[in-house]
């Protein structure tokens, strides 16, 4: 593999980004957390779009990401090459709306607005300790006594100290040996590393398949193809947490049916339609068709295609290891929130964050688990 160490100038000339302008933020010593590595000089093996790995600093990082332009942290050299290819044949319309309508009636918006508050206020790794226990506990609340000892809840382990969590939910066939996984990524980000970072981006997601995760349990559903929900940690940095559990399934052989990514749900930009964003690259068309029907039968509201780029959420890291992924976005790109990577992105700094819009987006994650965990193509 060629690799030189360059300067992120040249990165961006290459890719022709305009450099945003930003407000500056003093470092404030005082604040700083334990397990903060503030060696911004360390150098990086990345990916940006249409180029051969390069090697960067943490800085030359930061920087990208201030210029918006997106890539991979590529610890994982091997992932690369190690790539599967999987075909599958989706449902050619939804199929289980007997079951997934009486599921979507009991999610709430309240128990979003509960968990999110608590998981927004943690800085950094006791949010991903919060969720586990979180997890476990509405586990033991919610599934019936079968289906809570078939149900796994375990870490994924990562160098950097956050672990990823994969919940699974074993499917009862013994021919549908694939994989349906839901995912969102738990970590967030200041553009600078040490100062606060409340995290809607993607506390949002993450409550939001959490709570599909809750409802689908309580009605005991029980899927023909196992139904994971899987929330990274590190996406933030490089796509890093996804990345390493999507190398792992494909060395291991695992099947996956489909993956679903939910970064970013609450946003209605004021003036604006309230609508489900499809993003519509760098995903599986096949899919992606497929969740625009389920959009259409299960939503109250519409959808709208748009697209983010290159490496721009963990969906991007199965597609790029052989699996058929998609990404489901709270509005059209340009619409999203922009506080997102700021001290500013919080719950309460504008009524344009709606816990009734992710309320949609749970929906969609519940149709997607069960229409696909209950497909038997």
């Amino acid at each position: 593999m060629k690799a030189a160490l360059i300067s992120i100038s040249f990165v961006c000339a290459a890719l022709a980004t305009p450099l945003r302008v930003f407000d500056v933020q003093t470092p404030i010593v005082d604040h700083l957390q334990p397990g903060f590595n503030l060696d911004l000089s360390v150098p990086r093996l990345v990916q940006f779009e249409g180029q051969e790995p390069v090697w960067i600093t943490e800085l030359d990082k930061i920087e990208a990401k201030a210029r918006g332009i997106k890539f991979f942290d590529m610890p994982l050299m091997s992932m690369e090459y190690f790539t599967v290819v999987t075909e599958v044949a989706y449902p050619s319309s939804p199929n289980a709306t007997e079951i997934i309508r009486p599921i979507i009636k009991t999610l709430s918006a309240e128990n979003m607005e509960k968990n999110l508050w608590k998981f927004t206020s943690f800085r950094t790794r006791p949010s991903q300790q919060w969720l586990l226990n979180r997890l476990a506990e509405v586990t033991a609340e919610y599934a019936s006594d079968e289906l809570r000892e078939v149900i796994s809840i375990s870490e994924f382990p990562h160098s950097w100290g956050q672990n990823s969590i994969v919940v699974r939910i074993p499917g009862s066939s013994k021919e549908l040996d694939s994989v349906v996984i839901i995912g969102a990524h738990q970590d967030s980000t200041n553009m600078w590393p040490w100062l606060p970072a409340p995290g809607k981006d993607d506390g949002s997601g993450s409550v939001t398949i959490f709570e599909a995760y809750r409802a689908i349990i309580a009605a005991d559903y029980r899927p023909l193809r196992t139904v994971e929900f899987h929330w990274y940690s590190a996406e933030e940095r490089g796509l890093l947490g996804s990345q390493a559990v999507a190398h792992d399934y494909a060395q291991r052989s695992v099947r996956v049916f489909a993956m679903s990514q939910f970064d970013m749900t609450a946003w209605v930009k004021r003036g604006t339609r309230e609508e489900v964003g499809v993003i519509t690259d760098f995903t599986d068309p096949n899919l992606t068709a497929l969740n625009k029907k389920l959009v259409e039968t299960y939503l109250d509201i519409p959808f709208a295609e748009t697209k983010c780029g290159y490496a721009c959420s963990d969906h991007a890291s199965w597609q790029k290891a052989g699996y058929p992924a998609i990404f489901t976005i709270e509005s059209t790109f340009e619409n999203s929130n922009h506080f997102i990577h700021s001290a500013k992105d919080r719950i309460d700094i504008s009524d344009e964050f709606k816990f009734t819009h992710m309320l949609e987006f749970s929906k969609l994650a519940v149709a997607l688990a069960v229409e696909l965990g209950s497909h038997r193509g």
